[in-house]
């Protein structure tokens, strides 16, 4: 069966070429243009992902994901930003957007991170089948993959899918400085076109949320020249 796509995007022009690319690609996309329609539609179906456009005629991505995390859909979302300005591509990813392409962009672009983004779900689940533990020697964090989450002495912590890849990362190798690359590599691909602000974006909320559960430890380590590492 062919992965379904939402996308969200009122300039007609942008949803044809989208749709016809993402169709080209044996993706079954489904258009919407307004945040309303958007939630409506997302109720009725279930979707593999979605991508959002910022912009939008009732309101704006951002409040649309927002809403969506609330209801507890985890779908992955790609956004689409405009002029290329920093402050909605780390927006975007703060509040757990999986990635963002910025306008103007090429159809086969957007058609190859739809494709990173899926693919690197699917890479997930075989580990969630594997049914693999992952903690630090010391106990502090562990990895219930079964239950997709990370915790810290026994309780849960909320993150993002991002955050989580991250952590699965440090969690393994505790001490291993990560240089940003392999981080990348690590939550999208090797072939990921991200740059190394979206993993800075991530490790700094990660790295807040981490300083909740014990202000007095310093659990992600900045190597200045080399990367981060976790230090339980």
């Amino acid at each position: 069966m062919n992965q379904t796509i939402l996308l969200v995007e009122d300039e007609k022009e942008i949803a044809d070429t989208l749709t016809y690319a993402l169709s080209s690609e044996g993706f079954q996309p489904s258009w919407v243009s307004s945040c309303e329609a958007a939630l409506s539609s997302i109720k009725q179906h279930s979707y593999d992902l979605g991508i959002f456009d910022i912009g939008l005629p009732d309101g704006n991505g951002f409040e649309l994901l927002k809403t969506i995390r609330h209801s507890g859909n985890d779908i992955p979302i790609l956004f689409l930003t405009a002029r290329g300005e920093e402050i909605d591509r780390i927006v975007g990813l703060e509040i757990g957007a999986d990635d963002y392409v910025t306008k103007p962009f090429s159809p086969r672009e957007v058609v190859a991170r739809v494709r990173v983004i899926l693919k690197r779900l699917e890479k997930q689940q075989k580990i969630l089948e594997q049914n693999t533990i992952l903690e630090t020697d010391k106990s502090v964090f562990r990895h219930v993959p079964e239950q997709r989450v990370v915790t810290y002495q026994a309780s849960p912590i909320d993150l993002t899918r991002a955050e989580y890849e991250l952590m699965i990362s440090f969690i393994a190798q505790p001490g291993r400085v990560f240089s940003r690359r392999q981080l990348i590599e690590n939550i999208w691909s090797s072939n990921h076109p991200s740059d190394d602000r979206a993993i800075d974006t991530h490790i700094k909320t990660l790295r807040a949320k981490l300083k909740t559960l014990n202000p007095h430890k310093e659990f992600i380590i900045t190597h200045r020249g080399f990367g981060y590492s976790l230090e339980p």
